[in-house]
């Protein structure tokens, strides 16, 4: 016996045996984001390291190119860039977002990308229970503004953030003539960061539906249900009644 009486029949005790069903065996599919349109970006030099990385790591990877994208709300989501985003976001099991960090925060370009992506799809969020990866690149000294910020959006997007996330200060310094990143603690933590993204999401892809499955929307659902059978069994009684009159 439990002391809970604001507790419905729709708490489940949660079980091992339930994360121990079958696995996938095709490569893990991650999408990459990055926060500027500049020639010499180097939040792209980054994504493209990271790529490499997350390819020699067994994934399929894509890489979303921002240029062109317009501003939220600014045409419908039939644009083609917008649907363009959205697809390879519903596509992927995991995400990595770098953005560059101006005026402390991160970019324009990054935001636009993230507001892009639907809170909702048929009533559920479409980025729920996918990994993420954050890194920024600064052009100063080191700082986490950016990834700060993304993990709070993460967080709001209901996706598995993983614990490690890269900085890049100085980021001019890091990357060669032809984009390539530098060999560097900082790119020995972009190797971590991947790394960690991999077997987060080897881990967790398969028991999304498991580990997004809550207590309060099954208890909305089994009240909308309630809800709609007394409104079903209601109906036929007062056209009896009505007859009747």
């Amino acid at each position: 016996m439990t002391d809970l009486p604001n507790l419905t029949g729709a708490a489940r005790i949660p079980s091992a045996e339930l994360l121990a069903g079958p696995r996938s065996t095709h490569p893990p599919r991650m999408l990459l984001l990055y926060g500027s349109l500049r020639e010499r970006s180097y939040s792209r030099f980054l994504t493209l390291e990271a790529e490499r990385l997350l390819r020699h790591f067994g994934c399929e990877t894509r890489i979303f190119d921002p240029l062109g994208l317009p501003l939220p709300d600014g045409v419908g989501p039939e644009h083609e860039k917008v649907r363009e985003l959205r697809e390879l976001s519903l596509w992927s099991e995991g995400q990595v977002w770098t953005s560059p960090e101006r005026h402390g925060a991160m970019s324009g370009v990054m935001k636009t990308q993230i507001d892009w992506i639907p809170l909702s799809l048929g009533g559920v969020r479409p980025t729920q229970g996918r990994t993420l990866a954050v890194m920024q690149v600064s052009g100063g000294s080191q700082s986490f503004n950016a990834v700060n910020q993304m993990r709070v959006l993460g967080r709001w997007m209901r996706m598995l953030t993983i614990p490690n996330q890269s900085s890049v200060a100085k980021a001019y310094q890091e990357f060669d003539e032809a984009g390539r990143m530098r060999a560097s603690s900082f790119y020995d933590r972009v190797v971590d960061v991947m790394e960690e993204l991999v077997k987060f999401t080897l881990l967790t892809r398969d028991l999304v539906p498991h580990l997004t499955d809550r207590y309060s929307e099954r208890k909305e659902s089994a009240a909308k249900l309630e809800a709609r059978v007394r409104l079903s069994e209601a109906v036929p009684d007062e056209r009896a009644a009505g007859a009747r009159a």
